[in-house]
């Protein structure tokens, strides 16, 4: 990775600071790069193999764990925004690969669920993905990916302090 000055706030002459990050220690761009390159080549991969792309094996795998959910629900887990979780069902349910209809307990909402081809593309897949996976986190002992896999849960537990609405408090 290419290097940076470390992140200093050394003001210049004119009061400004002059801030310069460390992409190998910025953790928001560490994430951003892994994640970018994995779902990069994970696009390849199950495009060429499966017909699908990652958002759409992101979909499948979350109603592989939860059938029947709304889309309201796959956008609070996956974190994608509402209009490209809309397109990309429209798209899976044109191909057959998932089941929309009205929700029984609430009209105004949809219930999503897997249809056996959804299920069975879902089942080629993941295989593949706990493979890459697996190979990822090779360069880790059993201990250390546990670590990791902690590590991340507390991190993404606490993204309400920099999602909630408000400026961020800038320490002295």
């Amino acid at each position: 990775m290419r290097r940076t000055k470390p992140t200093t706030a050394a003001a210049d002459e004119t009061g400004r600071a002059d801030l310069t990050l460390d992409l190998d220690r910025y953790v928001p761009a560490l994430i951003t790069f892994i994640a970018n390159k994995l779902s990069r080549t994970a696009t390849v991969l199950y495009q060429k193999r499966f017909g699908v792309n990652v958002t759409e094996w992101r979909i499948l795998s979350l109603l592989a764990l939860e059938p029947d959910i709304s889309a309201a629900r796959i956008c609070h887990v996956i974190g994608f925004d509402k209009g490209p979780v809309s397109r990309t069902l429209a798209l899976l349910q044109t191909r057959g690969l998932v089941r929309i209809r009205p929700d029984r307990q609430d009209a105004r909402t949809h219930s999503i669920s897997l249809t056996p081809k959804g299920r069975a593309t879902h089942d080629q897949v993941i295989v593949v993905a706990l493979e890459r996976e697996r190979r990822l986190l090779s360069c880790l002992r059993k201990d250390e990916r546990e670590v990791l896999i902690n590590l991340l849960r507390r991190v993404h537990g606490n993204l309400g302090a920099v999602t909630t609405p408000g400026e961020p408090r800038v320490r002295d």
